[in-house]
């Protein structure tokens, strides 16, 4: 058995062209977007947003805020687990590219951003809701999110990601409409605001078997939170213009598919609980169908569940063994 397995990048540009390919989940987010109608529509209109935020945030020498423009590709990521030629599409994330109108320049952006895995909605939508199935009390299963942590952990330290990428990702999601953040003293001129919650989310503890650590910050001129996942120094490592990508880009998502927490009408408060039913909030000219993406995820996590954990579970137990911190 290998000491770890080899993955196979590839990338398709995210812009008003955009169809999804074969491989992508089809509730991911992109995808949602790029379907129906509104297709078109909603690719130029999101792209435009992310434009105009990130212009907002990088305001120094750019009086006219034209400045900078955000190139989007969407990073697939697959697996072979036999070498036989048959790859699962186990990880899907975003590269940002900062395009400088002034200079020309092509600035390379952070890759992560979103996040997207056919294996967490395997143990999200399939997993965790058998192992809850008639019991009165919540609870995890034993070595939930090992395996698909221990993926994330080798594909980032692979051969395959150091090739196309210099730093460490960064994923940027919503916050818990669940839990309770309050504000500190502590302000960064992209960033924001930090803020701290008392109490870890199921995600951040999904997360934290992925390797990534999270803070919580609300930029300038934001009505919410964003929860940053990262390694390493999340200040410190990356320049003010690879954040700003990261922010314009994932918080023009969130306003699309939260748009009751990151359209709200008024800003969060020095103690702040997100809700998905707050009324008083502002919709974008996008459409996105929150019901489908729900509905098909446990679809697709049966999907994994056929395609790669049964046929695999030899295999994945042995080297998740091999692989054990």
């Amino acid at each position: 058995m290998a000491a770890s397995f080899e993955f196979g990048i590839s990338s398709i540009r995210f812009d008003g062209n955009y169809r999804p390919s074969n491989n992508t989940r089809i509730t991911t987010n992109f995808a949602n977007l790029a379907r129906g109608a509104s297709r078109e529509d909603n690719l130029l209109n999101t792209l435009k947003m992310i434009d105009n935020r990130f212009n907002g945030l990088a305001n120094w020498d750019n009086p006219k805020a034209d400045r900078y423009s955000v190139e989007l590709d969407i990073v697939s990521v697959d697996l072979d687990v036999e070498g036989k030629g048959e790859a699962f599409p186990v990880i899907e994330v975003l590269k940002t590219t900062i395009i400088d109108r002034h200079s020309g320049q092509r600035i390379d952006g952070l890759v992560g951003n979103n996040f997207s895995s056919y294996v967490r909605d395997y143990d999200f939508s399939v997993l965790l809701l058998d192992h809850n199935k008639n019991k009165s009390e919540f609870s995890m299963p034993d070595n939930f999110g090992d395996l698909h942590g221990k993926l994330f952990k080798n594909f980032v330290n692979s051969s395959a990601y150091k090739k196309h990428f210099h730093k460490k990702p960064v994923i940027c999601l919503s916050v818990s409409s669940s839990k309770v953040y309050h504000r500190t003293g502590n302000v960064h001129p992209i960033l924001g605001v930090e803020y701290q919650q008392n109490e870890r989310s199921s995600t951040d503890l999904y997360f934290e078997k992925m390797g990534l650590q999270v803070r919580y910050f609300l930029p300038p001129n934001s009505s919410a939170p964003l929860a940053f996942y990262f390694c390493g120094d999340l200040l410190s490592d990356y320049t003010n213009l690879e954040l700003i990508g990261t922010i314009s880009t994932m918080e023009t998502f969130q306003k699309i598919y939260r748009p009751e927490i990151y359209n709200a009408n008024s800003v969060a408060g020095n103690c702040y609980q997100p809700s998905l039913k707050n009324k008083d909030h502002s919709l974008t000219q996008i459409v996105y169908d929150r019901e489908e993406r729900s509905r098909l995820a446990v679809e697709q996590g049966k999907f994994t569940e056929e395609h790669f954990i049964k046929p695999y579970q030899h295999i994945l137990q042995q080297w998740s063994a091999q692989n054990a911190v």
